[in-house]
């Protein structure tokens, strides 16, 4: 890769504006985080084909077990926007080595733990550790990049957020059948030990100490508000398989409520000269960020819960797949998504917006094309018939996620980018919570009623699909305000005539 020394090409704000070389490292620096990122995303899914095990090893009931998947999907959203403005104020590279360091300890402390209430423990802190993580990792691209190789580091960000979400089933079972036996499961969690030291180690030497933005002071009344609001919406979607959205659904409520004294709360701030913890002139001022948030969601809702979906259709349909080849058979949608994202972060700065549209059509036709194919065609050779409907899939979304990403945050203020890349990734989590409640749980409302397996997928399939359409009518939309901005204004009959050009051209 070309290491350009031109401020357009590959400095950050703060060293563009000194005239200081880009760090020579930021590439090496980037693939460090990346790694990173990808294990804490894939932790994310990557136990739910262990679940029937550990449920059996360590004689634990289906309501703890699932706080396995769930309580750490809850504690990564809880922190992000906090963890965000953390790095903002105290220095990126150091929350970052802080949250790795614990994100391997609480590891190995889920892969040794005895019993299912320390596993429990373990998987808390683990996501806590992940969600200060993450929004790291976009800031610090916003601080080593810019211009076209900020949209280039962008696009490995998005290819590592699209596959991590898709590998998680196949690398579970992946593990699991090279680690046979009852204990097998635990190396799950061990497996991000090494990965996750040598990180740390080559952090330590490539990630740049760059300049804080002296700005120290965090906003714990909004840190408490908003915390307050994520854990009242997010509980009953985590709690959805033993009837959370049910008995509490009246939380959704006061979780809408709080967030609405939080959005108060930092208006008042910004009026009276203070620092918010989350900006909302984010929203107002900074251009596509809005949008791009709303897509990001919205696409979340139908990404992530499908692939539930999938491996209750693949383990315990008629097919009987085991985990290993249940995630097989979605693995074209995770190399289509890899491959097209690397060259989306390319594009990015041509096209636009442009390439989410596409992108997302070709998600809503790969996968449409999927329900069709495991709905009608003969049921053995289904799942190998659809490969290349779930290929395309994968292409429109490599498509989508980098490119949404990097259109989002490129016109945020890099001192602001933590919490901008927390604010997002936290509004990826409460549509992926929704997906992987709402769709799951349709599932089983289907096959229950008509116990029709090949029906309650479909069904889930098209639900997810609503959602995506959603994404793509505010991506269209979005994209065309950007065409009417960027397209001279035809001029009246009257103009022209009058029009001094005109006048002597006639």
């Amino acid at each position: 890769m070309t290491t350009s020394g031109s401020a357009a090409d590959g400095r950050s704000p703060e060293s563009a504006e000194a005239g200081q070389e880009p760090d020579p490292r930021r590439w090496r620096a980037l693939w460090v985080t990346l790694v990173a990122g990808f294990m804490s995303l894939l932790d994310v899914t990557i136990v739910a084909v262990a679940l029937p095990t550990i449920q059996r090893e360590l004689h634990a009931s289906p309501a703890q077990v699932q706080w396995v998947v769930s309580g750490y999907a809850l504690t990564f959203a809880l922190a992000l926007v906090t963890a965000g403005r953390l790095g903002d104020a105290l220095g990126r590279r150091r929350i970052f080595l802080l949250a790795l360091s614990g994100f391997v300890l609480f590891s190995a402390a889920g892969g040794a733990a005895p019993n299912i209430t320390l596993l429990v423990v373990a998987r808390l802190a683990q996501g806590l550790a992940a969600g200060f993580m993450a929004p790291q990792n976009s800031a610090l691209i916003q601080q080593m990049f810019r211009g076209a190789e900020r949209g280039r580091a962008f696009g490995f960000f998005g290819a590592t957020v699209g596959v991590s979400s898709a590998a998680g089933p196949l690398t579970g079972g992946l593990i699991l059948a090279l680690a046979s036996g009852a204990q097998g499961w635990r190396w799950i969690f061990y497996v991000n030990v090494p990965i996750g030291v040598l990180a740390v180690l080559l952090g330590r030497h490539l990630l740049p100490h760059l300049r804080r933005s002296g700005r120290g002071h965090v906003d714990l009344p909004g840190v408490l508000l908003l915390g307050l609001g994520v854990l009242a919406l997010m509980f009953p979607l985590v709690q959805a398989d033993s009837g959370g959205i049910g008995r509490r659904w009246w939380l959704f409520l006061v979780g809408a409520a709080i967030l609405a004294v939080f959005v108060r709360w930092q208006y008042r701030l910004v009026a009276r000269g203070g620092q918010p913890l989350l900006d909302p002139r984010l929203f107002t001022t900074v251009r596509g960020y809005a949008v791009g948030a709303g897509v990001g969601t919205l696409y979340f809702v139908g990404f992530s819960g499908i692939w539930l979906v999938f491996a209750l259709f693949y383990q315990q349909g008629p097919l009987h797949f085991s985990p290993l080849r249940s995630g097989l058979a979605v693995t074209p949608f995770a190399l289509g998504s890899a491959s097209a994202a690397v060259v989306a972060g390319r594009l990015v700065d041509r096209f636009g917006r442009l390439l989410t549209v596409c992108g997302l059509t070709g998600v809503i036709a790969g996968l449409g094309g999927t329900a069709l194919l495991l709905r009608f065609a003969p049921l053995d050779p289904a799942p190998w018939l659809a490969a290349p409907a779930l290929f395309l899939g994968g292409i429109g979304s490599g498509f989508v996620v980098s490119p949404n990403i990097t259109m989002t945050l490129r016109d945020v203020p890099v001192r602001m980018a933590g919490a901008a890349g927390g604010a997002l990734q936290t509004g990826q989590r409460l549509g992926a919570a929704v997906g992987t409640a709402a769709l799951p749980g349709l599932f089983y409302l289907v096959l229950g009623r008509s116990h029709d397996y090949r029906g309650a997928l479909v069904t889930a399939m098209v639900t997810a699909l609503v959602g995506m359409a959603a994404s793509l009518a505010l991506a269209a939309y979005d994209w065309r305000g950007d065409r009417r901005k960027r397209e001279p204004r035809r001029k009246c009959p009257d103009e022209v005539a009058n029009d001094p050009v005109h006048s002597r051209q006639t």
